[in-house]
């Protein structure tokens, strides 16, 4: 698996990053949302060049210009809900591409420390033969990201696969590299820690779903 570690040098994009994790900022749920979204177009900027393009001529009010456009058919698919902002990022660069949408959440049987992931909702297009976008803000164990990859993959075959996600955990990529095909690209906006004994991601940022959307049941 190929990994894209974005937020090693300095940019903009460590500006957003430290908002979002800031306990004096991140309570306004629509600057959260605002922040995860540029984050979104961010990425979806550097993940750009690593799109095919092809070569076209357009007519200016003056005269013909050679330039190029993406040659790629792109779906963008969001885990629910925590994933929407970020979809949005993509979606503001991408704003030709099909979207999707698929849920996962962390079932407690036991009501302890042990969970599963069930999938339980799933609206997306064809992704047989394009380039899939699997978008998520946070990567802690990645059972998350291998249970919905699994879901996609019954009977399709994309082109290329990439993986979006803001902040990850060692142990979430070495669970991606584990299941996931050789060929998927990661891109990560940042790299925290590790994953605490509730597999949060330390120091991380809390629930994402929460801070978009309100606290849940």
């Amino acid at each position: 698996m190929q990994i894209h570690h974005l937020s090693e040098g300095n940019s903009v994009l460590n500006h957003f990053l430290g908002q979002i994790r800031n306990v004096n900022v991140q309570h306004d749920s629509m600057r959260f949302r605002r922040n995860i979204e540029r984050i979104g177009e961010i990425m979806a900027y550097e993940l750009s060049k690593e799109l095919h393009y092809k070569n076209i001529e357009i007519q200016t009010p003056l005269g013909i210009k050679k330039t190029t456009e993406i040659n790629d058919q792109l779906v963008l698919c969001s885990i629910l809900r925590a994933g929407l902002p970020l979809h949005m990022g993509f979606l503001n660069y991408f704003d030709s591409a099909e979207n999707g949408f698929i849920s996962a959440y962390r079932h407690h049987p036991n009501n302890d420390y042990f969970f599963d992931i069930l999938v339980e909702y799933k609206a997306i297009p064809d992704i047989n033969h394009k380039n899939l976008l699997l978008i998520d803000p946070m990567l802690a164990t990645g059972q998350s990201i291998v249970a919905v990859f699994n879901k996609l993959m019954e009977n399709a075959t994309p082109k290329e696969i990439h993986i979006a996600v803001v902040i990850a955990a060692p142990e979430g990529i070495a669970h991606l590299e584990k299941h996931l095909p050789d060929n998927c690209h990661l891109w990560i906006a940042t790299l925290d820690e590790k994953l605490n004994e509730k597999n949060y991601i330390v120091p991380g940022l809390g629930d994402a779903g929460d801070l978009a959307y309100g606290n849940k049941l």
